[in-house]
């Protein structure tokens, strides 16, 4: 699904010279209520809420408590299978300049002992939304514009509703199961953890999914922590909604970030990555699951048809003129030239016969889009599914 980034929508606005309402100053009190598009206030001392309604121009009005939010005016609506139409959210750190009173962020992973967090949402039946914490990462201490990075923890969603990209893999974090979407929205990555049922609330450390974020090879812990986020994306309804209360904390130190979490499914072959073993049967579904002028994202389905075990497996095959890979999940992908080659990881390199395991990248673009169109695997020709 493609969706434009909520902040890019702002700024788009504000440099087209619109002009924005901001509620600014000191803590805000009980019953506080913005109606204005990016209007915003703090609480605590310590947290911005901000109404953020990036993504239409119908009326929605938020009420600040001294602990959270509720949505009490929602006139937007949108198709689920384009974007939300706002972010009504609390955070902690650095977003589009407006920082949070006496944030420590942004501060790199690598420094990073801890970040505590707790939040409990209330949902309401009849709307379609989704309730989300947002994590945002970049490889400079950003405190404007788009970050490269954005974890989306899903605790809730209902409606036909979908994260950007396309499940990759499952993971056990913070004690719960949570299915995993990667993809791109144009301007940054985004991998997404999803509840498979609602969480009213929960108490966990960030860290746990940032970790598993850069076992991922999404991030370094070079990279900047710019801001932490809890809110809701309502694509239509949403009257009553609320955050009941948010609490975060980042704490620096010498304890370094949690490296258990490991991307799933586990290893099936003792060996990381073991040598292709002769021809393969094969079938390939190549889908590019998010196109815009000057990139994409695609996702590549190998099933092995075959009456044999694969164990390891490596693909070739040529990317049309324009395209170069700029990053790349669940494989080992090398371009020289058009020459396109991906090798399996040490987690899905043993396919049994039937068996299908995917991989993806995202690359730039010169051109219209097209493609690639023949696949070898292990240096056997491959049906196209």
């Amino acid at each position: 699904m493609k969706r434009p980034l909520r902040a890019i929508a702002a700024a788009g606005l504000l440099a087209a010279g619109s002009i924005v309402a901001v509620i600014l100053g000191g803590n805000a009190s009980a019953d506080t209520q913005i109606c204005d598009q990016y209007g915003s206030t703090t609480i605590g001392g310590k947290y911005v809420v901000q109404n953020n309604r990036w993504g239409t121009t119908a009326t929605q009005c938020i009420n600040v408590t001294s602990t959270g939010f509720s949505i009490t005016r929602a006139d937007g609506s949108s198709p689920t299978n384009g974007a939300p139409v706002s972010y009504p959210s609390i955070f902690v750190g650095c977003h589009y300049t407006n920082c949070s009173p006496g944030t420590n962020l942004p501060v790199q992973v690598k420094n990073i002992g801890s970040a505590p967090a707790s939040i409990s949402y209330n949902y309401v039946s009849g709307a379609v939304f989704d309730a989300s914490y947002d994590i945002w990462l970049d490889p400079s201490p950003k405190k404007d514009g788009v970050n490269q990075m954005e974890i989306m923890i899903w605790l809730n969603r209902q409606g036909s509703i979908q994260p950007i990209g396309s499940p990759v893999a499952t993971a056990n974090i913070a004690g719960r199961n949570w299915e995993v979407w990667r993809g791109s929205n144009g301007s940054n990555n985004v991998i997404s953890y999803v509840a498979p049922s609602a969480i009213p609330s929960m108490s966990f450390d960030v860290m746990a999914f940032i970790a598993d974020t850069r076992n991922r090879g999404a991030i370094t812990n070079d990279w900047y922590l710019t801001s932490i986020q809890a809110g809701f994306e309502p694509w239509q309804g949403g009257v009553g909604l609320a955050v009941n209360s948010f609490s975060q904390d980042v704490n620096t130190g010498a304890t370094p970030p949690p490296t258990s979490s490991s991307p799933t499914p586990p290893p099936t072959s003792s060996s990381p990555t073991p040598p292709p073993s002769g021809n393969a049967s094969c079938a390939v579904k190549y889908t590019p699951t998010n196109v815009w002028n000057n990139g994409f994202t695609a996702e590549v389905t190998i099933t092995n048809t075959g009456s044999s075990t694969i164990n390891g497996w490596t693909m070739n095959y040529n990317l049309p003129s324009g395209q170069t890979v700029t990053n790349a999940w669940n494989a080992t992908v090398t371009q020289s030239g058009s020459a396109l080659t991906a090798k399996n990881v040490s987690y899905n390199g043993t396919l049994s016969p039937g068996a299908s395991t995917n991989f993806g990248y995202q690359a730039t673009l010169s051109g219209a889009y097209s493609a690639p169109s023949s696949f070898t695997l292990n240096g056997a020709t491959c049906t196209k599914s």
